[in-house]
């Protein structure tokens, strides 16, 4: 068994290829699409639109389902909340290690070259590189494409996951092993 993560996970289960990603947009149709992905995904749980209460209702409705598919569960908050939910991890910028966050994992997310250096430097188990392609989270913004993600995706120490107006045809284009989206698998 893995120690690293709050649940105990499979020792031949490695960091996921797939992660669903929670948002006010997806927020309806999240049962079905935690049912549907294949067996041991990744979901990070963000939901900012709750408040307090409902955002952990919400989460504990998830994380049932979620447990029973075998998914690793990632909560964008601090290592404290994400263990008193009961979390494998935590989601959100490159932060510093604390003893807070032993025994749960770290995704960072990146969006340029001082942010992967900044995951390097506190050790992040993942990076969520974005955005690749455009995407509604931040329509007519800035995306990176694949030749800068590459670019970047070169510098990190630990595992890349791909964000980004990704779904699975973008994901089979880029070549990519692993790739996160909120609307494409939702």
């Amino acid at each position: 068994m893995v120690a690293r993560y709050k649940r105990q996970v499979p020792q031949d289960q490695s960091l996921p290829a797939i992660w669903l990603i929670s948002d006010h947009r997806n927020d309806s149709v999240l049962e079905r699409a935690l049912r549907r992905l294949p067996k041991g995904s990744g979901f990070i749980y963000r939901h900012y639109h709750l408040h307090d209460r409902a955002r952990f209702k919400r989460f504990r409705a998830l994380r049932r389902i979620a447990i029973g598919a075998g998914h690793v569960i990632i909560l964008a908050d601090s290592a404290l909340t994400a263990a008193e939910w009961g979390a494998d991890g935590v989601y959100g910028p490159p932060r510093a290690l604390t003893p807070k966050r032993r025994g749960l994992l770290h995704l960072s997310s990146a969006h340029d070259l001082r942010e992967v250096g900044l995951a390097n430097r506190y050790g992040s188990d993942a990076v969520l590189i974005s955005p690749i392609f455009p995407t509604r989270t931040h329509p007519g913004g800035q995306t990176l494409g694949p030749v800068r993600f590459r670019l970047l995706a070169q510098h990190s120490r630990s595992p890349v996951i791909a964000l980004g107006g990704m779904d699975s045809g973008r994901a089979r284009t880029l070549k990519w092993p692993r790739w996160a989206a909120i609307d494409g698998l939702s």
